[in-house]
């Protein structure tokens, strides 16, 4: 078989995929260097599985005539893709009528489209759009355009001052975010993985704070926790204190003042704002507006086994004052916990750097 022959045939196909970077592998592997996208839309699952499952992507692709020798009743069942239906103006070139009985083609959506698509937000489109390199980068082949902005994400989202790792932080969050459930999941990572000794602070001020499954998961760890007021100071040197405090408020500002004044009296510089990556866009704003009014330093995402496109979270990344701590990916406290923040969103929304060279 000679290198041509791997690819399939000149037309246009249409074919279904659960995300971008599956539909940039395809047309890379299958239909070749010469194959360029028509028109990209999002397809809903149906009946009730829309409520379950993710959208796919409906890519149609033309490949352009080259020397290329293979027939073209070749067909894509490997990611449930077809040749375009009949009734599709697309299909008319494959069955060779003219051109003049040809209605025009969808408008290419292109790099921009796709990325929109994807979930980024025009904030991040925008800062990637005023490098200096972006009209060169939207000229190139689609497959490696997308992994060029894969890098080029992730140069953005990784330019800041590496901070030292976390030694005395309270988790902070509004209420329903999952902010015990993600400080438990460090605990895991801090005992097991890094073979962390030290200790958890539970504070609940002038309003109740759950602790949930802190305390018995603590136990288990061989974590003691402690009920505020007592000691803040680590027990050991090189220990660890992690703080678990009440909720913030979204509404009302004035009510995280007591929050903010224990941070401050206590010394506790490293503070972890945990957000819900399921919330819609607005509160998402929110809540990270909440959290930087009460100085937070670092970044956990909970949820993320509840949202299809994570492409949103790239505007949170670019934010160099906040250091993205990890990605809670499920409900487990001792799993399911994504530390390359930058590198997981990545695979979510566009190849990486390996599967788009």
């Amino acid at each position: 078989m000679t290198e041509n022959e791997k690819y399939f045939a000149p037309g246009v196909y249409k074919f279904t995929v659960k995300n971008t970077a599956d539909a940039v592998t395809l047309i890379r592997e299958r239909l070749g260097p010469t194959a360029r996208v028509v028109s990209v839309r999002t397809v809903p699952a149906a009946g009730l599985k829309k409520f379950l499952s993710a959208p796919s992507i409906e890519v149609v692709a033309q490949v352009d005539p080259a020397s290329v020798e293979i027939g073209v009743g070749s067909t894509l069942h490997a990611v449930s893709a077809e040749p375009a239906a009949p009734e599709d103006a697309s299909a008319a070139l494959m069955g060779g009528l003219p051109r003049s009985r040809l209605t025009p083609l969808p408008v290419t959506l292109g790099l921009d489209g796709l990325l929109r698509r994807s979930g980024i937000t025009e904030t991040a489109l925008n800062r990637l759009q005023a490098g200096a390199n972006w009209k060169e980068l939207s000229t190139l082949p689609l497959h490696r355009a997308l992994a060029e902005t894969s890098r080029l994400l992730r140069s953005h989202a990784e330019a800041r001052a590496l901070r030292p790792p976390l030694s005395r932080a309270a988790f902070i969050g509004s209420a329903g975010v999952g902010r015990t459930t993600a400080l438990c999941k460090w605990l895991a990572q801090e005992v097991f993985r890094r073979a962390r000794i030290g200790h958890v602070v539970g504070v609940e001020f002038d309003r109740p704070n759950s602790l949930g499954p802190l305390p018995v998961f603590s136990e288990a760890l061989g974590v003691p926790l402690a009920h505020f007021p007592c000691g803040t100071g680590p027990a050991a040197p090189g220990a660890f204190v992690y703080f678990d405090l009440p909720g913030l408020s979204l509404n009302k500002p004035l009510a995280n003042a007591p929050i903010t004044a224990f941070l401050d009296r206590e010394k506790i510089t490293e503070r972890v704002l945990v957000l819900n990556a399921a919330y819609d866009r607005p509160s998402l704003r929110d809540a990270y507006a909440a959290g930087r009014d009460v100085g937070a330093t670092h970044l956990v995402f909970t949820h993320l086994d509840e949202v299809p496109q994570w492409g949103k979270l790239w505007d949170y990344l670019f934010d160099e004052e906040l250091e993205p701590l990890f990605l809670s990916t499920g409900p487990s406290l001792t799993s399911e916990c994504e530390e390359d923040v930058p590198g997981a969103i990545v695979r979510r929304t566009l190849p990486d750097e390996e599967s788009g060279t």
